[in-house]
């Protein structure tokens, strides 16, 4: 079953050729004599219009076929059909097909979800399997693919590795314990067990010695990774540039129109780059990715920019055009606490920024994309590289208009001394970070990276307000369908 995409069609001469065109159907109108059918293939944005004449069948041998076919046909079937590509009379698009065979692949009966009037966002994720059929998600779906090739090609282009880190992991690269725990341990067994020994009441550390994790399936405590970072680094200290591009899981009970259970992550890693030389490469990145969705998926973004958020365009654009401003996170908290009554979280020195901060910043202050650097060291991983102040950490945070944080940052700490005196300030356990630890006692150097989220990013790029809407199957708190 050899056709042509539609986007290759569209963007063909009328030439009178031979085409075959399969997809689905968007809209179907029969009058008395012409019959036009509106066909989507998501190949891109337009979809291409057949028209079958009754007065003047292109093939007249096959009409009555086609007009069974016609019967058949309702919003949402699918079809093949060939024809001749001619020039269309119709107003915003240059060429048609008119229809010489018709055949209808998979009927679609009444009840199907994905009709022409509009559907809230809610509607739409309950049925998430055949939301990308519409506009709206086949143009996000579109844009997740052509952004994840554009990082792909940023990176290759500089000569960066592409590197996979395991979705399991015995350590928590943030610190934090906000980690999906993978275990074959029988829950019901051990629930049983606590019975038998009274765990009501007990206190958490007795309650936790009931689960022998030698007998699990790896030995000891495993969970999905929040981040591929820490073993990143230790692919950097060999190949000197790589990234990673793939799925990561916070397990924190947020129900916010920012955050996800599972989301992925682009996190790259230099040796021998300071903080200036990640900022650097952190500006040229995002410059890249939003000039790739200017100029390569002008389509879809005209489409955002009409129904989903006017003037995302010229968002992106003033981003690309303007020099980042880079201001330490002391001058930015002052900054800010000059108009601390316009806030809900005041500011002060020592706050994690909130997104308000990172907005009033970019949108009020600065008016361009903002770079924070040298945040307080307790505010931030454990890995970040110390100040000489003794205070702040070599971390930086990439505020752009209309959403604030994109990128978060650092130059990590290639001393063994300073790096284990962190994990103990902490309560680590550095036995679990041993093999870190040990990139800093064999050749240690300087290096940095950062992290891109990669669903905030088509949040941004998009105009999207939820970002459950920018990934084909979101999982969240009580939220794993599909």
């Amino acid at each position: 079953m050899k056709t042509e995409l539609i986007k290759d069609i569209l963007t063909s001469a009328p030439d009178g050729r031979t085409v075959t065109v399969c997809g689905w159907v968007r809209t179907i109108r029969d009058s008395k004599n012409l019959v036009f059918i509106q066909v989507n293939d998501g190949s891109c944005f337009a979809s291409i219009q057949l028209t079958f004449d009754r007065t003047n069948p292109s093939n007249p041998s096959n009409a009555e076929s086609i007009e069974s076919a016609v019967a058949d046909i309702s919003t949402g079937a699918s079809i093949k059909a060939t024809g001749k590509l001619v020039e269309s009379p119709a107003s915003g698009q240059a060429v048609e097909v008119n229809v010489e065979t018709l055949v209808v692949l998979g009927k679609c009966p009444g009840d199907y979800p994905i009709q022409k009037k509009a559907a809230s966002m809610e509607f739409l994720r309950e049925n998430a399997h055949l939301r990308a059929r519409t506009n709206t998600f086949g143009a996000v779906f579109r844009m997740r693919s052509q952004m994840a090739f554009a990082l792909h090609t940023f990176f290759q282009e500089r000569g960066f590795y592409y590197i996979n880190t395991p979705e399991i992991t015995c350590s928590d690269c943030e610190g934090a314990g906000e980690m999906f725990q993978i275990t074959t341990l029988s829950m019901e067994k051990l629930a049983k067990i606590a019975v038998e020994k009274g765990a009501k009441g007990m206190n958490p550390e007795d309650a936790a010695k009931l689960v022998d994790y030698s007998k699990d399936f790896f030995g000891k405590q495993a969970s999905l990774t929040v981040s591929g970072q820490l073993e990143a680094e230790t692919l950097a200290t060999a190949l000197g540039r790589v990234y990673t591009f793939g799925p990561t899981f916070r397990a924190e009970n947020s129900n916010t129109t920012r955050h996800l259970a599972e989301f992925w992550m682009c996190e790259p890693e230099m040796a021998f780059f300071d903080l200036e030389d990640d900022m650097d490469i952190q500006e040229e990145f995002i410059k890249y990715l939003l000039n790739w969705a200017l100029t390569k998926c002008a389509a879809d973004m005209e489409f955002f920019n009409k129904r989903i958020q006017p003037g995302v365009i010229d968002t992106l654009r003033h981003v690309v055009e303007t020099p980042f401003k880079r201001v330490s996170y002391t001058e930015a908290v002052a900054e800010l606490e000059k108009h601390a009554d316009e806030f809900e979280f005041k500011p002060y020195w020592g706050c994690d920024l909130a997104t308000e901060h990172e907005r009033y910043l970019t949108e009020k202050i600065y008016k361009c994309p903002v770079m924070v650097y040298n945040y307080p060291k307790e505010i931030k991983a454990f890995y970040m590289k110390l100040n000489d102040d003794g205070k702040t950490v070599k971390a930086v945070d990439v505020l752009v208009p209309g959403l604030g944080e994109i990128i978060g940052g650092s130059e990590r700490e290639e001393s063994y001394d300073k790096l284990l005196a962190r994990i103990n300030e902490l309560g680590l356990k550095p036995e679990d970070y041993s093999w870190y630890l040990d990139l800093r006692k064999f050749g240690t150097v300087p290096h940095s990276g950062f992290g891109l989220g990669f669903e905030r990013l088509l949040l941004y790029v998009t105009g999207m307000q939820n970002i459950r809407d920018v990934i084909p199957y979101p999982r969240a708190p009580k939220l794993a369908d599909f």
